[in-house]
């Protein structure tokens, strides 16, 4: 399927199910890709995590994780496959993932991202995130820095209309 198909696409707890398709996208997106077996530890055995995939039918287009640490929320990665880039599905993810993390007590979120990736960053600045600083030779891959980002979560970001017509 490609997206300009028009299919639905739809949001759910990762699974151990879709981390072959979780780790398509890691291969595509990342020059170090997590393990399959890194995956599941998060999944089942790590209590402060949570992961979110999106799916076109059964195949994952694209994934969020992130740990949760009292109040604030820290997002581990995120990934989108390459055939289904800019159609606003990491923006769909991170909202989706903010408003998990909020209804999670979560009033703050940090990410790191690679100081090279103009990309990224636009979008998460798009989505409230502000630069906060640099962690030197964060990636161990290239020793590349990464810029550090955070973002305040907001009550009225995530509730519905509570207009009662009083």
């Amino acid at each position: 399927m490609k997206p300009e198909d028009d299919i639905q696409l739809s949001i759910d707890t990762m699974k151990i199910s879709d981390i072959p398709g979780v780790q398509v996208i890691e291969r595509h997106s990342f020059s170090t890709p997590w393990s399959m077996q890194a995956f599941i530890a998060e999944i089942t055995q790590n209590d402060c995590a949570r992961y979110l995939v999106i799916r076109s039918q059964e195949q994952v287009v694209g994934y969020i994780g992130m740990w949760v640490i009292l109040d604030e929320g820290h997002i581990t990665n995120v990934a989108v496959h390459p055939a289904w880039r800019r159609q606003g599905i990491g923006t769909r993810l991170i909202k989706e993932m903010a408003q998990l993390a909020y209804g999670l007590g979560v009033r703050r979120m940090t990410l790191e991202v690679r100081v090279s990736n103009y990309r990224a960053q636009a979008l998460y600045r798009k989505l409230g995130f502000e630069d906060a600083g640099i962690r030197p030779k964060y990636y161990l891959d290239d020793g590349e820095d990464a810029l550090i980002m955070w973002k305040e979560l907001k009550s009225d970001e995530f509730e519905e209309n509570t207009d009662t017509g009083n």
